[in-house]
């Protein structure tokens, strides 16, 4: 990240977030790009990370509610789903993107969507944070969800 942006990025003190990555296994190399992005961004900004493997990205909304409510500030979701010959795409990315919007709302605490839809491996390879990748969607979800976390915090909540 270049300019302006950089520069706040770097600002963010996630000092006393603890972030839960839930973390989809289906499609091990990409999974594992997002997971090691995701994992170096939450200890990059002072925060804690804990990992929740899961089977795949139907499962994230769940165990996402389960964490906030066990006490996590904050959840990483990452998965990946790649479109098929099948409407199983479809159904799989609007429950995962359905559900972890309703965690989030539900919970009042962030959720970082680091989910992956894609049309082919190669994208999801282009994204993952691997070597080669052009971008690192693990580790911008983990950034977005600390700093909101760290935002959460700052905001006063007035008794009514």
């Amino acid at each position: 990240m270049s300019g302006a942006g950089a520069a706040e990025r770097d600002q963010v003190d996630g000092s006393g977030i603890r972030v839960a990555i839930v973390a989809g296994q289906w499609h091990e190399t990409i999974a594992a790009g997002l997971l090691a992005g995701a994992r170096r961004e939450v200890e990059r900004l002072g925060a804690q990370a804990t990992v929740l493997p899961v089977p795949g990205s139907f499962e994230l909304p769940v165990v996402a509610k389960a964490a906030l409510g066990a006490g996590y500030d904050a959840v990483v979701a990452l998965g990946v789903i790649i479109r098929g010959g099948t409407p199983h795409f479809e159904y799989v990315s609007s429950a995962a993107t359905d559900g972890l919007t309703r965690v989030a709302i539900d919970t009042g605490k962030p959720v970082g969507f680091g989910v992956l839809t894609l049309d082919d491996e190669q994208q999801g390879i282009d994204r993952a944070g691997l070597p080669g990748s052009k971008e690192d969607k693990g580790a911008e979800a983990a950034h977005a969800v600390v700093s909101t976390a760290v935002l959460l915090r700052t905001v006063a909540v007035p008794v009514v």
